[in-house]
């Protein structure tokens, strides 16, 4: 037998669930055997002779998680390869008076949870405040987000500095993503290209004529030109 986690009394039954449903779950998506001491909270394992490594070295993140507040269906994501878990503790940064962890509780949800909101909105992650624990659990991009959005506020930072950088933070990786993208469909129409002889010489020699037709703004005398081609070009239509 394994010991995977400690977790509170008062989640001891919502880790088994209603007619033991999460902890049946919980064993079919891991092939093990859960054992659940009431009295102390430990939870330990047996796995079965097939089971997954990297199973085994996520799951003690979900029982954790489960403990700390994070609801099991959301919690069980962390058996996902791109899925982790980050732990935070109040007690760190403010100490254990109930009235300052308090305090930063409330600035952390925010007013009718709008703070907390906003974080999950611009990272993609999901976070739970659970007594003096604040659990994150999102991919290799949001995890980092979302945990220096909290860390940040931890340490007492303006809840619109934290919510601005996040804010930049996305946008770079929206920026980053269709560079990406182009640069994906940039190889494919060079492969493209490859693939029919004379296409690419004959797509540098429209966009060649295309550079030789534009006008230099700058220049009155072909702008004057221009205006003159075009009011030919209008009159030859009407004709027509």
């Amino acid at each position: 037998m394994e010991g995977l986690a400690r977790i509170p009394q008062d989640r001891i039954a919502v880790l088994i669930g209603r007619k033991g449903a999460t902890r049946k779950a919980l064993e079919k998506a891991t092939n093990s055997t859960l054992h659940i001491d009431s009295n102390s909270g430990d939870v330990s394992v047996i796995w079965n002779e097939e089971f997954d490594p990297i199973t085994r070295m996520k799951f003690p993140d979900v029982i954790r998680a489960i403990g700390r507040g994070m609801n099991p269906e959301r919690a069980i994501q962390l058996l996902n390869d791109d899925h982790h878990l980050m732990l935070y503790d109040m007690r760190e940064y403010v100490g254990k008076n109930a009235n300052q962890q308090r305090r930063i509780r409330s600035r952390l949800i925010g007013r009718d949870g709008r703070i907390r909101e906003l974080i999950e909105e611009h990272s993609g992650a999901e976070i739970v405040i659970y007594g003096s624990t604040v659990v994150i659990i999102g991919d290799e991009e949001g995890l980092p987000l979302a945990g220096q959005a909290i860390e940040r506020l931890l340490q007492g930072a303006e809840h619109s500095s934290v919510l601005k950088h996040l804010e930049t933070e996305r946008r770079k990786k929206r920026m980053a993503a269709r560079n990406l993208e182009s640069i994906d469909l940039r190889d494919e129409g060079e492969r493209f290209a490859a693939l029919v002889p004379g296409l690419e010489a004959a797509r540098r020699k429209r966009e060649r004529r295309y550079k030789d037709a534009q006008v230099d703004p700058s220049d009155a005398n072909a702008v004057d030109e221009m205006m003159e081609l075009a009011e030919d070009e209008s009159v030859g239509f009407e004709e027509e």
